[in-house]
C-alpha cells in the first residue's frame, strides 16, 4: 500500500493511495501515528470509504516532521564515491571508496519538504546548490543493535529523498552537516510504499535537471545494503518508527560534471525510483 500526507483546504491528514488517483483519509494523529498503530490499524485500511482525489489535495512529506534527524550515507555507490573523490570537494578523505563502515551524517528534521515544494537556493550563503537522488528506509519495529539477519523485519517502507547539498560549505567546514543542513535541503516524497510491495536490492533510480537525464542507477549497486545500514545504526541506538534512512546518492550529481553544474533559481529536479513514485522540486 502507499500512504501519504496530504493538505486538504488547510487540514493535514494522513491518506492511502488507491491508484495512483485517489487518497483515502485514514483515522490517524500523522503518519508516524500510523506506523506505529499499523498492526492495529492495518484490517481496516481496506475498507474505501470516501475518497479524495489526488489532483484535488496538495501532498506534503510523508513525514512532514520528523520526530528525529534523517540519518543519511555517504558516498554509497562506488561511481558516486569515485565522482566526489576527483572532484576535489572530498576534504580530508581522499580515498574515494569507502572503507570497512559506512559513512553516515544527519540531516535535521527542519529540512523536510514535500513533492511540489519551492527548494531555497540560499544565496547569501551559498553559490554551488547540488542534488543527490536517494532511496529512503523508514523504519516501523523499534529495535536496537538489530542483527543484520532480523534488519529487513524493522523496514515498514519506502520513500525517495533529494538530499540537497550546498558543496561549498560542505567542503569549507570540512565535515558535511552544514552543507546539508539548510531550510528546504531535504525534500521528501511523493509518499511511502510498505515493504511488501516493494523489492528494495533492485530499484531503478533516475534524477532528471531541467528534463536532462543525469542520475541512472540501481539499488543493487549499493556498496552497504540495508540490513547493513540498519545494523550499524541501530547499534547501541534505538531505531523508532517513522525514522528515515537515506541510504545514498549514485553517480551523475552536479559536481561530478566538467565543468561542474550547480543548480540556480527556476531549475526543476525530478527523482523517481521504480515502484515508489515521482519527486518533483523547483528551486528558488
Amino acid at each position: 500500500m502507499k500512504f501519504a500526507t496530504f493538505d486538504d483546504d488547510g487540514r493535514e491528514q494522513v491518506g492511502w493511495i488507491e491508484d495512483d488517483h485517489t487518497v483515502h483519509p485514514i483515522a490517524a494523529a500523522d503518519m508516524v501515528d500510523l506506523i506505529t498503530r499499523y498492526d492495529e490499524l492495518g484490517p481496516s485500511l481496506q475498507a474505501r470509504g470516501v475518497g479524495v482525489a489526488l489532483d484535488g489535495v496538495r501532498l506534503v512529506a510523508p513525514i512532514p516532521r520528523p520526530r528525529r534527524n534523517i540519518f543519511c550515507v555517504g558516498k554509497n555507490y562506488r561511481d558516486h564515491a569515485q565522482e566526489f573523490s576527483r572532484s576535489g570537494y572530498d576534504g580530508p578523505a581522499k580515498d574515494g571508496d569507502n572503507n570497512d563502515y559506512p559513512a553516515v551524517f544527519t540531516k535535521p528534521a527542519s529540512c523536510v519538504v514535500g513533492t511540489g515544494a519551492a527548494v531555497q537556493t540560499h544565496p547569501s550563503v551559498t553559490s554551488e546548490v547540488d542534488y543527490e537522488g536517494e532511496l529512503a528506509v523508514v523504519i516501523g519495529r523499534p529495535g536496537i543493535d538489530i542483527a543484520r539477519s532480523d534488519a529487513m523485519a524493522h523496514v515498514w517502507g519506502y520513500t525517495i529523498v533529494n538530499d540537497v547539498t550546498a558543496r561549498d560549505r560542505q567542503k569549507r567546514h570540512r565535515q558535511w552537516f552544514l552543507g546539508k543542513a539548510l531550510d528546504t535541503f531535504c525534500p521528501m516524497g511523493p509518499w511511502i510504499t510498505t515493504a511488501d510491495e516493494v523489492v528494495a536490492v533492485d530499484l531503478l533510480l533516475q534524477t532528471w535537471v531541467n528534463g536532462e537525464l543525469r542520475q541512472n542507477a540501481n539499488t543493487r549497486d549499493l556498496i552497504f545494503d540495508i540490513p547493513s545500514l540498519i545494523e550499524t545504526l541501530s547499534a547501541g541506538m534505538m531505531l523508532r518508527p517513522g525514522d528515515v534512512i537515506a541510504t545514498g546518492t549514485p553517480a551523475g550529481v552536479g559536481l561530478g560534471l566538467d565543468p561542474p553544474q550547480f543548480l540556480r533559481p527556476g531549475d526543476e529536479v525530478v527523482v523517481t525510483i521504480a515502484g515508489l513514485g515521482t519527486l518533483r522540486n523547483t528551486f528558488v
